[in-house]
């Protein structure tokens, strides 16, 4: 169905050209960049050693439609920026699959017990997503982003290698 490859600089222009506006930049990096995304600061993160940078490739068409990261923390590993970029594909299962292979990647590569990732509450149908791989919420750990006149608020969610496995 789908495979996580090595994402690389020539990469970028079609990650870029799916972000078609600030509000959608927030939801797929968080606060971090800033609008229009750009080569450097996905250089940025492809220089950061902690940080693994995935294209998400349908091995059936062989044609990319999505990308993801994982970034080592001292205690976990984080899941992030992760889109399937076409809407017709959501719904499908693609995320659940790539959920499940980021974290087969991040258990077997990277030396820590729990995966964590953050997500905005209102992004009902990433929450389940997530929640059916075996994400449970942190009630304890809370973040919020301004864009225009809003709050967003992003919630934390957290596994344990044990309960992936499972």
């Amino acid at each position: 169905m789908i495979e996580l490859q090595p994402f690389s600089i020539v990469d970028a222009p079609v990650l870029i050209s799916k972000i078609k506006d600030k509000r959608s930049l927030l939801q797929f990096a968080g606060p971090m960049y800033r609008f229009p995304l750009t080569e450097g600061q996905l250089e940025m993160d492809l220089s950061d050693e902690n940080r693994t940078l995935f294209k998400v490739v349908d091995v059936k068409h062989q044609n990319t439609i999505g990308h993801a990261q994982i970034f080592l923390k001292e205690k976990t590993f984080l899941l992030g920026r992760i889109l399937i970029w076409d809407e017709n594909n959501r719904g499908k299962g693609y995320g659940k699959k790539v959920m499940q292979e980021l974290l087969k990647y991040g258990f077997s590569h990277l030396n820590r017990e729990l995966a964590e990732l953050n997500v905005y509450d209102w992004n009902t149908g990433a929450i389940e997503c997530y929640k059916k791989v075996g994400f449970t919420i942190d009630p304890d750990i809370r973040n919020e982003a301004k864009i225009d006149d809003e709050i967003w608020v992003s919630l934390n969610m957290k596994i344990h290698r044990e309960t992936f496995e499972i």
